[in-house]
């Protein structure tokens, strides 16, 4: 996608709200909004706002991971498996 194709003024926005609101939930593509010519907001319907919320999250998981990785703090899957079977037969 090009965002350059995608960048109003402010002024269109206040003018043309409706629309915009239209149209950012039909195309779900973000809007970027300029002030005095520089770029100062992007807004975006809900729904892609929530996908690229939900990825964030799963990219933070993963590097959380990563972290725990480098730093050692992992242990065999077999390890594991074999310590929740013992919990359900002991339970």
């Amino acid at each position: 996608m090009r965002y350059s194709s995608r960048v109003k003024p402010i002024s269109y926005l206040k003018a043309n709200a409706a629309e915009v609101l239209k149209n950012l939930g039909e195309q779900r593509e973000p809007l970027v909004i300029t002030q005095n010519g520089e770029a100062k907001a992007v807004i975006q319907d809900v729904v892609s706002f929530e996908e690229t919320q939900e990825t964030l999250a799963l990219l933070k998981i993963l590097a959380l991971g990563n972290q725990d990785l480098a730093a050692g703090k992992v242990k065999p899957a077999a390890d594991v498996v074999a310590r929740l079977r013992s919990r359900r037969s002991t339970g």
